[in-house]
C-alpha cells in the first residue's frame, strides 16, 4: 500500500548561487559528492545549523563561534580530523552569505567522510567540508505563532552508551526521523522523545522547556540531550530576566501538567508547545512566559538588545 504524505507539510530548499566545498565557491548545481562516498553509506558525518538574521547593521550570525566550537568537537568525538581552522570555516560562512546576498538565511556546515574507501572502518576515507546557505522560514511553520501539538514518541532517544548524543552526527539522526514521521503522519507536528530510562529528552531537532509555577524547567545533559546552542541561549537569557531555571529529569505524566511548554532549537528558534498527547497544555494557547522569552530572543538575534550584541558576527 502506497503511504500517503499528501498532508505532511513541507520544507523546500530555497536555491541560491553558490555552496562552499573544501575551500571552493561551487556554483549551486555542481555541489556534488561521489554515489561510493562514505558518508552515504555509513552516515558518517557532522554537522551544524546556524542562523543569520538581517539587522540595523546588516546580516549577522548568532553565535557562529559556539556552532563552530561544537562541529570541531563532534568530529572530534568521531575522529574525524578536520583540514581546516576554526577561523578558516567562520570565515567561509561568512562567505557564504556575503556570495549569495543573504540576509535572514539558514547555513549549514557539514564534515562528512568522503569518497576513497568502503566498509565500516572510515579511518582512511578522506574528510570533506561544505557549507551552504539559503533562505528558511519558520522551522515548524504557523506552530512558531500558534503553538505546537505534539506527540511523545514511540522512537527512544539515542543514549550515550549506543551513541554519543552530545555530538552533532549525520547518522544520529535517522532515530530523529523514526520519531518525526511518526509524529507528522499521525497528524501532529512534532515528536517528544524519551530517554532510555522514560525520561523526558528533546524533540526530534529542538531541545525542551516547560513551565511549572513560574520556575523553567529543561531536561539535563543526562537525559541523552544535544546541548543545544539555543537552549543554552534560552537558560541564559531566562535568568538575566529573573527568572529561576533548573535543569532536572522529568517524567512523561509530569508535563501534561505543565502550565507552559516549548521546543528552543536553532531551525525551530522558540517554538510554543499548545497539546501534548492530546492533552492541553495551560489554556491551549502559548504562555506568557514562552512569549516573553521568544520576544526577546528575537529581540537579540536582530541586534535589538546591546546586552548580547557579542553573540552576533556581522557579515561586513
Amino acid at each position: 500500500m502506497a503511504l500517503d504524505v499528501s498532508a505532511v507539510s513541507r520544507l523546500p530548499i530555497e536555491e541560491a548561487k553558490f555552496i562552499w566545498m573544501d575551500g571552493q565557491l561551487v556554483p549551486w548545481h555542481e555541489a556534488k559528492i561521489h554515489i561510493l562516498s562514505h558518508v552515504i553509506h555509513y552516515g558518517s558525518g557532522v554537522f551544524e545549523g546556524i542562523r543569520c538574521y538581517k539587522t540595523e547593521r546588516g546580516p549577522a550570525i548568532f553565535r557562529l563561534e559556539d556552532h563552530i566550537k561544537r562541529l570541531f568537537y563532534s568530529a572530534k568525538v568521531y575522529m574525524m580530523e578536520i583540514p581546516y581552522s576554526m577561523e578558516e570555516l567562520m570565515e567561509a560562512c561568512k562567505e557564504v552569505v556575503r556570495a549569495n546576498g543573504l540576509d535572514d538565511c539558514y547555513i549549514r556546515p557539514v564534515v562528512y567522510r568522503g569518497y576513497g574507501e568502503m566498509g565500516v572502518n572510515p579511518l582512511k576515507s578522506p574528510v570533506n567540508v561544505a557549507i551552504a546557505a539559503w533562505r528558511w522560514g519558520a522551522y515548524l511553520g504557523e506552530a512558531l505563532e500558534k503553538g505546537a501539538r505534539v506527540k511523545v514518541s514511540t522512537w527512544r532517544r539515542i543514549c550515550g552508551d549506543i551513541l554519543p548524543p552530545t555530538a552533532k552526527a549525520c547518522g544520529h539522526y535517522m532515530n530523529s526521523q523514526l520519531a518525526k514521521m511518526e509524529a507528522v503522519l499521525g497528524g501532529y507536528d512534532e515528536a517528544l522523545m524519551l530517554d532510555i530510562n522514560g525520561y523526558v529528552s528533546e524533540g526530534s531537532g529542538e531541545n525542551f522547556f516547560m513551565v511549572k509555577d513560574g520556575i523553567i524547567i529543561t531536561p539535563p545533559p543526562e537525559a541523552s540531550i544535544l546541548l543545544g546552542i539555543t537552549r543554552d541561549t534560552v537558560i541564559k537569557l531566562a535568568r538575566d530576566m529573573g527568572y529561576t531555571v533548573i535543569e532536572r529529569f522529568i517524567s512523561r505524566a509530569e508535563v501534561y501538567g505543565a502550565d507552559e511548554c516549548f521546543f528552543a532549537g536553532t531551525a525551530a528558534e522558540i517554538t510554543p508547545i499548545v497539546e501534548i498527547d492530546g492533552r492541553t497544555i495551560g489554556d491551549g494557547k502559548p504562555g506568557p512566559i514562552t512569549r516573553k522569552l521568544q520576544a526577546k530572543y528575537f529581540d537579540v538575534v536582530r541586534g535589538r538588545d546591546e546586552r548580547y550584541i557579542h553573540w552576533l558576527t556581522f557579515i561586513e
